[in-house]
């Protein structure tokens, strides 16, 4: 065996050989595959091989489209035949909020690239005249997929792989994986070491051991999952005719045609540990394709919904049942991307349903490795998107619901309760006894709206019973005062004599010169596109309070950890310290009785920071929000916030003060036409792109991605930015519509919300350059006129924030 590549990648199932065949193809060919068994010997040959276009994710639709699109023509470009049914498929609805769901996503599969229509029980009974559709009210059919013969499609992209260069290794444990001084890696094999500028964890089951000799954990838990195959049916002898995948949230599963008999998967739905592969003590390190015994008592309630559908399967005996272990993450999404804190290490694996993902997967993480950027938002993926919370039991507790909930219509607002709380403030008892109702954003409780006792949200995609508390909530903020608990926020102190300059060739703005100066800033790939959303205020010459979004803590912490040198000393605060938002034209009047610091205009500007003393607590106060209002974001010792919460609140009675929530923050934005990291702002789009050339100062001196985008700049741009108003109905933009203008699909809504305080619903849009009339969103299936603004809806010229 060979003792050097430029990657290895560990594991050969379907995510580690759509790996290798795509970074083949990238260019990369000195890429060694190694794998302990035999290729697919892990989850991928057991698995039913199902490949469907229905997602509601828009970046994982994307991923699945891509793979549907190359298995059909596989065989063509490898010589080597995959086993592709092309029979489609169709899910199936039995309320109102599900058909929305379907005409929602329908919404973006032509931006996708997949074909989609909704139909009634007619229609479904012509493509499956098997079916019993009591109750059904339409079913979502998707033409372009179907199903794979899971070995043969992972042996034709290994074939594929070897044809462009690639090399695979059979039957060769890795023991460990040891990081050189070089940076390089030194992987050990019962048949020798191979020194690697980069390894790739593909270990699908065993991917925590993989992750551990590195340090790094991976949030998966392997969950036993059962289907089972009938004996031949006569109907299907005699026919060609094959019947589309069927998917049934009423029977938590799918049930298919295969070959001439019948098959039926389910994931059961229980509230504890029935389904988990590791209660029996396996898979270890030392599996390779063993299957668990069949369980048909767990599964028999579904079981028996799913022969209900299809009376026909009822009648047939059992063939074979198989039982095998799947590895399934806390958010049900793949891990595809760099690992925390280690250099060129890279995770593609906790998928749980590899086949459809595995060669989307491989693409645009090849993409990603070989370019430094994907062309897909890859924030769904990123294996960063889950911190140091995410421990055994969250990971175990969070990935049971994904499983027992695979086929959960996720509607809007429905929050998932397994695992928490995980990180609360001080403040969350309190806050929950006054009404808060909570989402999770990387593991943190953050209040969404507040609404009284026994309120219950009506989960639906069209506006629901929130909208009046939520406008409410906006109203005050508007013309009163507001106060939130956003204590989530990424918080770092960097320092140390190297610090000014280490962040000024991360980013893309100029830093503040001056103690107090706050800015906000960008950093970039080297191709140029936006991986990361800073706000940086200097504290002293050599002192930056650095603050990122929530769900970046790990990244922002890669991208100064890892470029770092001796002379910069970077600390993580994020537990550390708290963070009230008080906004609203009475904000300096509730906050002035509290300080003896002086919080006029002239002193304390916009866009400025100070280390002050509020109510007897030390804080940094930082004169911005992202709501748009006159106010401060109060940075306080967590220990005090409680204590800080208190005398703002009490100081606050008399002028009408009032809690809020991420709902009304989103308004507001809206409003403000405030961009929103990851949405806006992702590792597809450029500043020049996203219409931030005011945090742009190529003139500054070099940084991380100005040459790239100065090339855009000069060549020009392939899509913009736009803002404005929908004449929306009952429904607002949720992200992933397409934008239409005529018969010609231009652009994709990337966020919107309804502004309450300006009667307008609005939403941000990424569309072909120069077009700004006749343009139209498709919301819930019907066309609706976007209007571009030239200026943000609400107070354009930022008096109030001045104020």
């Amino acid at each position: 065996m060979q003792s050097h590549a430029k990657v290895v990648i560990v594991g050969g199932g379907m995510m580690g050989v759509g790996l290798a065949y795509h970074l083949a193809e990238e260019g990369w060919t000195d890429v060694l595959l190694i794998e302990k068994g035999e290729l697919t010997s892990g989850s991928t040959w057991h698995a039913a091989g199902q490949c469907p276009s229905f997602i509601g994710n828009y970046s994982m639709a994307k991923i699945h489209h891509y793979s549907n699109t190359l298995y059909p023509r596989l065989e063509e470009l490898t010589g080597h035949p995959t086993g592709w049914h092309g029979c489609g498929g169709i899910r199936l609805a039995t309320t109102p909020e599900e058909v929305d769901w379907f005409r929602h996503v329908a919404g973006f599969a032509a931006n996708v690239g997949f074909q989609m229509e909704i139909i009634g029980p007619d229609r479904i009974r012509e493509l499956n005249p098997w079916l019993d559709t009591d109750g059904i009210l339409a079913g979502a059919h998707t033409t372009m997929d179907g199903h794979v013969d899971p070995a043969s499609a992972c042996n034709a992209m290994a074939a594929g792989a070897r044809q462009l260069g690639a090399t695979i290794v059979r039957r060769n444990r890795v023991t460990g994986i040891n990081r050189l001084p070089s940076g390089e890696f030194e992987v050990v094999t019962e048949q020798g070491n191979v020194i690697c500028e980069h390894v790739v964890n593909a270990g699908g089951c065993y991917a925590r051991e993989v992750g551990a000799w590195l340090g790094v954990d991976t949030p998966i838990t392997n969950m036993e999952h059962q289907y089972l195959v009938t004996e031949p049916l006569e109907e299907f002898k005699g026919t060609d005719v094959e019947l589309p995948v069927m998917r049934d949230p009423a029977t938590a599963g799918y049930y298919r045609q295969e070959q001439k008999a019948g098959l039926v998967g389910i994931y059961e739905h229980h509230g504890a540990k029935e389904a988990w592969a590791a209660r029996g003590g396996w898979p270890e390190w030392e599996s390779e394709n063993e299957l668990f015994e069949g369980d048909l008592d767990r599964i028999a309630p579904w079981l028996e919904k799913a022969l209900e559908r299809m009376p026909i399967f009822a009648e047939a005996g059992i063939k074979r049942i198989i039982n095998g272990a799947i590895p399934h993450t806390p958010d049900g999404n793949p891990l595809v991307g760099p690992a925390h804190g280690v250099r060129n290490f890279w995770q593609c694996c906790g998928s749980s349903i590899g086949i459809a993902q595995g060669a989307g997967c491989g693409k645009y993480l090849a993409q990603w490795m070989v370019h430094g950027d994907a062309e897909i938002n890859m924030a769904s993926v990123d294996p960063r998107r889950f911190g140091g919370y995410a421990d055994a039991d969250y990971t175990r507790a969070k990935s049971f619901d994904d499983y027992h909930n695979m086929f959960e219509t996720p509607l809007p607002g429905r929050e998932i309760h397994a695992g928490r709380p995980s990180r609360v403030t001080p403040l969350y008892e309190r806050l929950k006894e006054k009404g808060a109702v909570y989402t999770e954003v990387y593991g943190w409780e953050r209040p969404k709206y507040f609404a009284p006792a026994g309120f219950v949200e009506k989960l639906q995609y069209r506006r629901n019973n929130t909208f009046d508390l939520v406008a409410a909530e906006c109203r005050a903020v508007r013309e009163r005062v507001g106060i939130m608990d956003l204590s989530s926020f990424a918080k770092f102190d960097v320092s140390g004599p190297g610090a000014e300059a280490l962040l000024d060739r991360l980013t893309a703005n100029r830093l503040p010169k001056k103690p107090g100066g706050i800015c906000l800033t960008h950093v970039l790939s080297d191709g140029g596109r936006i991986e990361g959303e800073w706000t940086i205020t200097r504290l002293a010459d050599d002192r930056f309070y650095v603050l990122s979004g929530a769900g970046a803590e790990r990244q922002a912490l890669d991208h100064l950890r890892l470029a770092a040198g001796d002379d910069v000393t970077i600390a993580n605060l994020t537990d550390d310290y708290g963070m009230l938002v008080v906004a609203g034209p009475k904000a300096r009047e509730v906050l002035a009785p509290l300080t003896d610091a002086d919080l006029s205009n002239a002193a304390f500007r916009w866009l400025s920071g100070q280390e002050i003393t509020i109510a007897g607590v030390p804080v940094r106060a930082l004169r911005v929000n992202y709501v748009g209002e006159l106010g401060w974001e109060l940075h306080a010792p967590m220990a005090a916030l409680a204590r800080l919460y208190d005398a703002i609140w009490a100081s606050g009675e008399a002028h009408g003060i009032a809690d809020f929530g991420v709902h009304a923050v989103n308004s507001l934005r809206m409003e403000k036409g405030y961009r929103g990291f990851g949405s806006e702002l992702t590792n597809e789009i450029t500043l020049i792109e996203a219409g931030c050339a005011r945090f742009y100062a190529p003139d500054k001196g070099d940084f991380r991605g100005r040459d790239s985008t100065e090339a855009v700049r000069e060549r020009g741009i392939v899509t913009q930015l736009a803002y404005g108003e929908v004449a929306a109905n009952d429904c607002d933009i949720h992200g992933g519509e397409a934008v239409m203008q005529g018969d010609r699909v231009v652009g994709v809504c990337t966020s919107g919300g309804y502004g309450h305080a300006t009667g307008k619903s609005l939403t941000f849009a990424y569309v072909e350059p120069g077009l700004r009339e006749g343009l139209e969103v498709v919301i819930l299936g019907e066309r609706r006129a976007f209007s571009c603004l030239d200026e943000a809806a609400w107070d354009p010229t930022n008096a109030r924030q001045k104020a």
